[in-house]
């Protein structure tokens, strides 16, 4: 069993006893582990102990943190943001495929593709000369069908393995690699309503959440909060593109395409990252 397998087995343990609060020793205990080798686990995997960790997870804690988070525009304004550019915190830069892009389908186009171990699992990555175009973890898909859907959408491509170019780009991702002097790109196809909650959900500073009414208030469409929680399911780059952050207004985490005790590990790793650093892609 993989690191990430064990957290994510201690994840849905605690989720699921979240009233009873439980103790150091009934997670370890479940997990097959001393107390003193799962704490030491845990503390390196996420940064912190489980009790912390257990704290990050409750349901009121989510809505402590809904109810404290501003509005999207009121975020763009205040960080004196564009609305397709310099967003996440000076981070990521998306860019959408054009519509002449689209019609080539991938004339002239090289993909480079790895699968490559994060804290949250093996994940699927693809990457353009112009940026990540597919970041997935691997929960229902196996890279076959990952190729399988390159190959579709980019018929005249050159698709390949690339490990090494990969890796890089993970390792920046999950800030192993010191910070970059340039953004990370995303060059993502979607419809123009799918392109514009994405650049939204760049907007949601990291260790915080909105919900989908105010992802739809923030990109001028408030009576469509259904149809953005549909975009937010499409998202091609998961992790990059938070959809991790969009809430159910109620509290609850809600669905998510990866499984919703990684979306729980994930809102607690940015939480605990917060406190300390993480260091632990070591391919």
């Amino acid at each position: 069993m993989s690191e990430y397998d064990r957290i994510a087995e201690a994840i849905y343990f605690i989720s699921n006893r979240l009233n009873s609060q439980p103790t150091l020793n009934e997670i370890a205990a479940h997990l097959n582990l001393s107390p003193f080798h799962f704490q030491r686990l845990f503390c390196r995997w996420a940064g912190v102990t489980p009790k912390r960790f257990l704290q990050v997870l409750t349901l009121e804690r989510a809505k402590q943190l809904l109810k404290e988070s501003k509005p999207l525009l009121e975020v763009s304004d205040s960080l004196g943001l564009s609305s397709s550019s310099r967003l996440y915190d000076h981070f990521v830069h998306l860019e959408a495929v054009t519509p002449g892009e689209y019609k080539l389908e991938g004339a002239g186009l090289t993909i480079e593709y790895a699968v490559h171990d994060t804290p949250f699992g093996k994940a699927f990555i693809a990457i353009t000369a112009r940026g990540i175009c597919v970041f997935s973890f691997l929960e229902n898909m196996e890279i076959e069908e990952h190729l399988t859907a390159l190959n579709k959408k980019w018929p005249h491509a050159l698709v390949h393995e690339n490990r090494q170019r990969t890796l890089a780009v993970i390792r920046a991702m999950f800030g192993v690699e010191k910070k970059l002097d340039r953004p990370l790109s995303l060059h993502v196809t979607g419809t123009n309503f799918q392109i514009s909650v994405w650049k939204a959900l760049l907007q949601i500073p990291p260790a915080t959440v909105t919900s989908y009414s105010q992802v739809a208030t923030a990109i001028g469409r408030p009576k469509s909060a259904r149809a953005v929680g549909l975009a937010v399911g499409a998202n091609p780059v998961a992790f990059l593109i938070p959809c991790h952050r969009v809430i159910q207004l109620s509290g609850k985490l809600g669905g998510y395409r990866w499984g919703e005790g990684r979306k729980q590990a994930i809102h607690a790793w940015e939480s605990a990252r917060n406190e300390q650093p993480y260091h632990g892609i070591q391919e």
